[in-house]
């Protein structure tokens, strides 16, 4: 097993024996923004060549996604940037709908540390992220960074794919790779040469974007508001340090170049006190949110991610969530499968696994932007009664956990007497492990993780613990803080006497097996939970499952329900 020493991501040995051909690079990653950039760490770090091509010769400055939230936070930390994370974010304290009279129809409170380890909200400023993750790309070996490189031409023979590119001055290359994926935007050239259809859910309106960068420090409370103003819906939100983005919606009768001029943004942006006297207007544009997601993820050796995939309003803030959650997903599964440690078909999981999360999170966009995108005075009110009267016990809300996974790659067998927790996303709290503490991400290490109260060797026997090694799996006995197993020692650093024992000092994995009155837990590597059991026997054969599905032995059924 190989260890990146910086993130504690964990690199299964074996053969390269997806294809015998010889190619330049193992993939191809089309496109360059966050979720090309994350899914190139994500491969790099676990040894394989990548070769990332952006038809952008420079990077773009001006920001476009302005938050992510704390699952996200979480798969952004896995590149190996978490310590750097707080100096372009910060945690947002709320998110706040209101009517034109000012009259709160909904409050959500975020969390400092959400259920994930990070906060439940982080604004951000977008330029700085990509700067981030472009110098822990360079810092890795194996990866070759093209830019100005604009793909024209894709040929899939089966075997690899040649990937032809056009570069400033008009010359043509090429590149072979064993796998290529699209994140190449919503424009995406990838997509278009693959001929995938796309469901388009025909939801789109025209908003005006203005960031500005403010001269003096403001607080702004809650950090985000939502003002359902039929005279002018409006959205305003942090966007990291010092910047923060107000949004305006399009009127009828209004043009996008009436909307565009810096006079127009500077009348709309004075009633919050915002003028060229105390901020910088760093940008003006108007954008067409849509609602639509491609049918198909994956053709032959080329795949999609991100909004090459699907696009979706920004009412829910999950546009670059999605790809991230895309690309986490997609990493792992192509890493074994170039590796010979799963057959090819499981990447067909994940199409199965994100575009229904996907299409979930879209819909769910749509209907927010239902009710925001409200012009007329009389439905405005109509709905302001509504909100109101759900909204008078004068509570506010908590956000929705992250979604789960309801079909793919997932153990459903589980016999526990409860729920089975497959496709949920494990939480993650601090644990006492070899001396260290902290984060289990940070302490244990990040790849697949089987959690269990119970004696691992004793359990799974030899054999199956070797399995699990050679995914570089990490093997960890769960004890209480202070159990009489020696779960807080401080005297050798091992929590437990074969040094397997992790303390779990917010007693968060201990209650998620109480939840489902399982003993042991299974956590792919993107934190999806694979499956529960409950005792040794089923221990093994929920292991047993693991692999036959990745060697092809055997295919999850498609629901949570076996149906």
């Amino acid at each position: 097993m190989l260890t990146d020493t910086e993130t504690g991501t964990d690199t299964a040995a074996g053969t390269d024996t997806d294809t015998d051909t010889d190619t330049d690079t193992d993939v191809v990653v089309v496109g360059y923004g966050p979720v090309g950039g994350v899914l190139a760490i994500l491969l790099a770090q676990r040894g394989r060549r990548v070769t990332v091509l952006e038809q952008r010769a420079q990077p773009y400055l001006l920001p476009r996604a302005t938050s992510f939230d704390g699952e996200t936070a979480r798969l952004i930390a896995g590149t190996g940037i978490g310590p750097q994370i707080g100096e372009f974010t910060e945690p947002a304290d709320g998110y706040r709908w209101q009517n034109a009279a000012g009259q709160a129809l909904l409050d959500i409170d975020f969390a400092a540390v959400g259920p994930y380890g990070w906060p439940d909200a982080n604004t951000m400023h977008q330029p700085t992220l990509e700067a981030r993750l472009a110098a822990r790309l360079s810092a890795l070996p194996g990866v070759d960074i093209r830019r100005g490189e604009r793909v024209v031409g894709l040929a899939d023979d089966g075997e690899r794919v040649e990937v032809t590119t056009s570069g400033p001055d008009g010359a043509t290359r090429s590149v072979t790779a064993r796998w290529v994926v699209g994140c190449d935007g919503a424009r995406s050239f990838v997509r278009e040469a693959l001929g995938v259809p796309v469901t388009d859910l025909g939801f789109s309106y025209d908003w005006l974007l203005c960031d500005v960068e403010l001269a003096e420090p403001r607080v702004f409370t809650p950090s985000n508001v939502q003002i359902c103003d039929p005279k002018r819906p409006t959205t305003l939100v942090a966007s990291g340090p010092g910047h923060r983005r107000w949004e305006f919606m399009r009127l009828p009768g209004e043009s996008n170049a009436e909307l565009e001029r810096p006079e127009t943004a500077w009348r709309l942006l004075a009633p919050f006190d915002v003028t060229p006297a105390n901020a910088t207007l760093l940008r003006t544009a108007t954008y067409t949110f849509q609602a639509r997601w491609a049918d198909q993820w994956r053709v032959g050796r080329v795949l999609l991610a991100g909004d090459a995939a699907h696009l979706m309003p920004p009412f829910a803030g999950q546009g670059m969530c999605s790809g991230i959650r895309d690309v986490a997903n997609l990493a792992w599964k192509l890493d074994l499968v170039l590796h010979g440690l799963a057959d090819v078909s499981v990447l067909d999981s994940y199409t199965t696994e994100r575009r229904k999360q996907v299409e979930e999170s879209i819909r769910s966009s749509v209907k927010l932007g239902k009710v925001i995108c409200v012009s007329d005075p009389g439905a405005a009110a109509d709905r302001d009664a509504a909100m109101l009267a759900r909204a008078s016990s004068g509570t506010s809300t908590r956000p929705e956990p992250a979604p789960p996974l309801s079909g793919g790659l997932l153990y459903q067998r589980f016999t526990g007497v409860t729920e089975p927790p497959a496709g949920d996303v494990a939480p993650q709290g601090r644990v006492r492990y070899r001396g260290r503490t902290g984060l289990f991400d940070e302490v244990v290490g990040r790849g697949f993780a089987l959690l269990t109260t119970e004696d691992p060797l004793a359990a799974l026997g030899e054999e199956r613990l070797g399995f699990l090694a050679g995914l570089g799996a990490h093997v960890v006995r769960l004890v209480p803080p202070s159990g009489g197993d020696g779960g807080d020692r401080g005297d050798n650093g091992d929590a437990g006497d074969d040094g397997s024992a992790a303390a779990d000092l917010d007693g968060v994995y201990l209650a998620h097996l109480g939840r489902c009155d399982g003993t042991t837990l299974l956590v792919r590597p993107d934190y999806h939970v694979f499956g529960a059991a409950k005792g040794a026997a089923e221990a093994a054969t929920l292991v047993d499952d693991l692999r036959a599905q990745l060697t092809g032995a055997a295919r999850a059924p498609r629901s949570r329900l076996g149906i």
